[in-house]
């Protein structure tokens, strides 16, 4: 709405020449102000009754798409999957297939029994469930079903004790003693798979334990973070003193703030989605899909304090994994030492991590191979072709580069 009344509140702004254009918008703005000059005397007024008109039913999308998708009836259904461990919140679920889910040509057993372990890795700031979303969209249920055997970190909301975590307490503590339990269960070394800031962890997992981990797979993962991302990164930084005040009062920075800070980063992409839903035939496929992505999206969690100060004032502030300074338990993380082949997967359209982000991590990491691919951020798992351009070469590159 803020943006919708700034278009008629800049109107006389455009009309002076003293609106401040982007200098790609600047020609082309000052076409518009001399073609409407030229129009004659009413142009203006025109122009401004014409602005509120399509604001308003741009306005009015939304909320159809709104209303909609809060009454669509698809709730996630699936069941979960079996915890083999836990310590706090922090919960190992195991997705390996019973033999009788076998499928035609794939060897369930071999999932069960005799499949490469994968220790998949997700953010802290959002569920787990991503990578399980729905039967069609469930990188975990894909891993299973080509014989692989999966297990997911779920990390939940923090719970009396994580609410003191820092992310030394993470990857030293909880995530390192997942590893040893898969390794255990399994008697192989883990392929591992990090996905967003979970590719942080995994990362600094793998430095610390590479007599465990067999590969490394890092998808969407953040590294400089000065870079990309020029309109988000200043704010994240302004935001630090204020948020730290909120974080020490509260111990943790509260949902609700990490969903607005996301939608910073694309402040119309909510009128977007939602107009677009609004259009979309309520029984279809991508209906359900887009509500188990919102639904998803809606669910988040909120992040432990020491965690959030370390994320805001090291990762944005200072640029410490990029600058060589961030620490796990005491040990700088530098991928640059890392000896277990290595995947850096980089979505070609991500806004949460642009590709200027995770790039410099691939080419610090020695023989790093690195896979583009189509798609956004959370669109590259969820898309049309997610399996083709995502699921299917990762459970490749797992069994090869566990061959290597």
């Amino acid at each position: 709405a803020s943006t919708l009344m700034g278009s008629r509140a800049a109107l006389p702004l455009l009309k002076n020449g003293s609106l401040p254009w982007k200098p790609t918008l600047a020609a082309e703005a000052e076409a518009l102000r001399k073609s409407l000059e030229a129009a004659g005397p009413n142009a203006w007024a025109e122009l401004d009754t014409a602005l509120a008109a399509e604001g308003l039913a741009r306005h009015e999308d939304m909320l159809a798409g709104i209303e909609a998708y809060r009454h669509h009836p698809y709730h996630r259904d699936l069941p979960e999957a079996p915890v083999l461990w836990r310590q706090g919140t922090t919960r190992l679920r195991d997705y390996r297939l019973p033999e009788h889910d076998a499928k035609p040509g794939h060897d369930a057993k071999m999932g069960r029994e005799g499949g490469q372990p994968v220790l998949v890795v997700p953010s802290l700031v959002n569920r787990a469930y991503i990578l399980d979303l729905t039967p069609r969209r469930s990188l975990m249920r894909y891993f299973a079903a080509r014989g692989l055997a999966p297990f997911l970190v779920d990390w939940d909301a923090p719970g009396p004790e994580e609410t003191a975590f820092t992310l030394s307490d993470y990857v030293a503590g909880r995530l390192e003693a997942a590893l040893e339990v898969v390794a255990t269960a399994t008697k192989r070394k883990v392929a591992v798979v990090g996905y967003c800031m979970g590719g942080n962890l995994a990362l600094a997992l793998a430095l610390r334990r590479p007599d465990l981990v067999a590969s490394l797979t890092l998808m969407a993962t953040p590294w400089d973070f000065h870079a990309g991302a020029a309109g988000s990164n200043p704010l994240m930084r302004a935001l630090e003193v204020p948020l730290g005040g909120l974080i020490e009062a509260s111990g943790a920075l509260p949902v609700d703030l990490l969903q607005a800070m996301f939608a910073s980063l694309d402040p119309n992409l909510a009128a977007r989605k939602f107009a677009a839903f609004a259009r979309l035939k309520k029984r279809s496929a991508r209906a359900r899909d887009f509500v188990a992505l919102e639904d998803w999206a809606n669910d988040g969690v909120a992040l432990a304090g020491p965690v959030a100060r370390e994320c805001l004032s090291g990762w944005y502030g200072a640029n410490s994994p990029k600058e060589g300074v961030w620490h796990i338990a005491g040990e700088p993380v530098l991928p640059e030492r890392l000896c277990v082949p290595t995947l850096v997967v980089i979505p070609e359209r991500d806004r949460i991590v642009p590709p200027e982000s995770s790039r410099p991590l691939a080419e610090v990491i020695p023989g790093a191979r690195v896979m583009t691919v189509r798609g956004g951020h959370v669109g590259m798992l969820m898309s049309g072709r997610a399996k083709t351009d995502v699921y299917a070469p990762l459970a490749k590159w797992v069994v090869r580069a566990t061959v290597q």
